[in-house]
Parts: structure tokens; C-alpha cells; sequence
């Protein structure tokens, strides 16, 4: 029998909770929870496991060490967000969730979130603090849910040797990239051996489409507007680059770090992936922010994740304490950006870390501060998870022709958003 939790169910969890946040201290729980010493235990989920799981318990045992009030422990959890409702339904919830912050206009807007707007008045919390953009996809309507933490988005990483070896160098435009990748590009008896560059996720058409000048809702945000000279403009490069110039196949680099076996000489990527490549011997490589559109358009997308607190959480004052100490000081979210190689959401921080963890993170942030969110409108997820994605996958595999293909997208993507008005 599935375990997955019913449509019923989901809305019944999502229901609850919908009315206006109070300020309040750490509810009576049902048992007392607290270590020897007197500090309340608390619990914290987030989706992170492995390497990811030690570097929030690191932070964690520095906010432990701090102060005596709290106690935090760090517990991973699988599919997240149906664990999150399903314990809002049963009241078994976590104090704190380190949340994926594209997921904040779905379950914000239902009451599965509390906002924290009241908190940062009360504690003179600064919410211009952070990138905008991230305050902004963490909010729905004039209510924010959560702090941002960390902040990511795409730069091109390109492969040193590579570009020395063919006399080529790191690419600002559209025109460049193709005119480099087709020069990087290796094939032997007519198999590709090397790719000029990994052109695959067509997850990342947001950030081509802002390149192109194009957007993916229209002003009002009722309405999609992919479907447009921009969209297509997206969809003939990517042609361009794969059956013409040829520096690319579908599937050439699946189940593989094509990056790190030196078989893709450029791609888009982020700074999670700079641990593993330091690791890697003889790679040597190099980042320059993302490119410009054929009318000099600066494209980025903006992603990362937050910190919110559940709705029914035993302990929604630690919770903030943590979410105050961890994203709006500075120097904490500095350390966490040594610990885990990620930018922080504070813009100060961000930008103080080039200097003191990274100096590799400065096309990074450079390419952060021109970059947006996918529209934080309820509905959007499922417009590009059911039918913006499903489509371009169709076109790079050649089932589907682009016009059609984006045409039928829109066309769903409209039903979608009028369904969740």
C-alpha cells in the first residue's frame, strides 16, 4: 500500500492554523523536554542529509554553546513537506524546518507557516537585511514566513586546461558560449568524446528566458507569458547549440560528474559543487557570472532555502531566537558559509564572505545580485512542474516542435494558476 497521504488529508493538515500568529512563549508540551542542565530540547527537520546533516549539527552545537535557554538537535527527514503536514494534522511538529524556500507561496498561503513579520517588529529585525528577492520568496501577500538562510543560483564553471589548451576564454555572451563550446568540443570518429558544454536542465529555462529579455508570468501575474519571441528565442539557441554546433547529447553525462572526469569543458553550476571539485586531482577550474542574452539581458535565477517555523510548533520563540542568531547576525552566518561553502542571504555577509571564505564566490555573488525568484505565486510551482517542464523536455527530445510545445504549456499553465486563485 502507498504511503502517501491523500488529497483529503493534505488539505485538512494545510487547513489548520489559517487564522493570525500570536506572539508566544514555548507551549506546555505534553512531557517535559529538557536536558540536565535546564535548556529546553529542540528539534529542528530539514531535508539535508550525509555531509550537508554535520554542517547544520556544527552550527547547531555553536548556537548550543551560546546561550542555555534552547538546546537544538538537527533531524533529517525524506519527502519533507508531506512529513510537515501530515504532523501538522497529528500535532507532531518541529520546532524549526530549514525550508525550501520555492515551496513558501504553496504552504505559506494555507496555514501550514507561521509569518514572522510580528517577531522582526518586535525585535527590530531589519528584513532589507536580506536579498530582496529572497524576502520575496518567502512571502505571500504582505505577510513574510520564515528568514532566508542561504542563497544560490548558476555561474558558468569552465574547466582551465580545457580553455588554455584551445585558446579560448570564459564566455560574457550568448554568442561566446556557442563560439567556445563548439571550440572545446572533442569528437573521435564522429562519438562525442568532450562536450563544450552541458546543456541539459531545462530546469534552468527561467534564467535563459531573463537572459533573453523574456519573462515567465505576465505584469499581473494571472497569466503566463513564456509563450512569447523570448521563449522561442530560448528554444532556438538550445537547437542551435545541440544539432547544429552539435557540443552537446542528451543523456551524454547521466549518472556521471561529467564535470569532474574532464568530459564537459563548461556548465552551469553552483557553489554546492566547489567541496567536491577541490577534491577532485589535476581539476583545475574557473567561474565567471552567467552570461548576457543576445541583447545584452542579464539573466539569473535566485534559489536557497529558509528557515520557517511550523504551524503548531511547541516552540516558536526558540525557534526564532535561532532563526535571528543563525540568518540576521553577520558574523553566524558568516561561520556557516565557511562551514558549508554556501552564500548567505544576508546581503552584508554575502559580500564580507569573498573576502573571508572565498574569493571564488565573487562572480557568484555578482551574478545573486542581478538575479530573481520564480514567481512566488501560489499555483506557479505546478505550472512549471506539470506543464512548463514536461514540455521542454518533449522539444530537447525532439517529440515535440518548440512553438507547439510552449503554446500547450501556457495554455495548462493558465488553468493551473486560475485553479489556485
Amino acid at each position: 500500500m502507498s504511503t502517501r497521504v491523500s488529497r483529503r488529508a493534505l488539505l485538512k493538515a494545510l487547513a489548520v492554523g489559517t487564522g493570525a500568529v500570536t506572539l508566544a512563549s514555548c507551549a506546555a508540551p505534553n512531557q517535559p523536554r529538557f536536558t540536565e542542565s535546564g535548556a529546553r530540547r529542540l528539534t529542528m527537520w530539514g531535508s539535508w542529509s550525509g555531509d550537508q546533516a554535520k554542517q547544520i549539527q556544527t552550527q547547531l552545537a555553536a548556537f548550543n554553546a551560546a546561550q542555555t535557554e534552547y538546546e537544538f538537535h538537527y533531524v533529517p527527514q525524506g519527502v519533507l513537506e508531506e512529513k510537515m503536514l501530515t504532523g501538522i494534522a497529528s500535532g507532531n511538529v518541529p520546532d524549526l524546518v530549514l525550508w525550501d524556500r520555492w515551496q513558501t507561496a504553496k504552504y505559506g498561503r494555507r496555514g501550514a507557516l507561521q509569518e514572522v513579520d510580528s517577531w522582526a517588529a518586535r525585535d527590530g529585525v531589519d528584513l532589507g537585511t536580506f536579498y530582496s528577492e529572497a524576502v520575496r520568496e518567502m512571502s505571500v501577500g504582505d505577510q513574510t514566513f520564515g528568514l532566508p538562510l542561504i542563497v544560490d543560483t548558476r555561474a558558468i564553471f569552465y574547466n582551465k586546461t580545457h580553455l588554455d589548451e584551445a585558446g579560448v576564454r570564459p564566455p560574457t555572451t550568448w554568442a561566446e558560449l556557442a563560439d567556445a563550446a563548439e571550440a572545446l568540443t572533442v569528437r573521435e570518429g564522429g562519438r562525442l568524446k568532450r562536450a563544450g558544454f552541458e546543456i541539459q536542465d531545462v530546469g534552468l529555462f527561467s534564467m535563459w528566458l531573463g537572459q533573453a529579455d523574456g519573462h515567465l508570468l505576465d505584469p499581473t501575474e494571472r497569466y503566463t507569458a513564456f509563450d512569447s519571441e523570448q521563449g522561442l528565442e530560448v528554444l532556438d539557441f538550445w537547437d542551435d547549440l545541440l544539432h547544429e554546433r552539435k557540443i552537446y547529447e542528451l543523456g551524454f553525462s547521466d549518472g556521471i560528474d561529467a564535470f569532474a572526469q574532464g568530459v564537459v569543458s563548461m556548465k552551469y553550476d553552483g557553489p554546492w559543487n566547489l567541496p567536491t571539485w577541490d577534491a577532485v586531482d589535476g581539476l583545475e577550474f574557473g567561474i565567471v557570472p552567467a552570461v548576457k542574452g543576445p541583447r545584452g539581458g542579464s539573466g539569473a535565477s535566485m534559489g536557497g532555502f529558509g528557515l520557517v517555523i511550523p504551524t503548531g510548533a511547541p516552540c516558536p520563540e526558540g525557534a526564532w531566537e535561532l532563526m535571528k542568531w543563525w540568518a540576521v547576525d553577520e558574523q553566524n552566518s558568516l561561520a556557516f558559509a565557511e562551514i558549508s561553502k554556501n552564500i548567505p542571504a544576508n546581503v552584508e555577509a554575502s559580500r564580507r564572505a569573498v573576502q573571508t571564505v572565498d574569493d571564488r564566490f565573487a562572480p557568484l555573488v555578482e551574478t545573486i545580485e542581478v538575479a530573481t525568484v520564480r514567481p512566488p505565486v501560489p499555483g506557479y510551482s505546478d505550472v512549471e512542474g506539470l506543464a512548463l517542464i514536461p514540455a521542454l523536455q518533449q522539444v530537447m527530445s525532439g517529440a515535440t516542435a518548440g512553438p507547439a510545445a510552449l503554446t500547450d504549456a501556457a495554455h495548462q499553465g493558465d488553468r493551473i494558476l486560475e485553479a489556485n486563485r
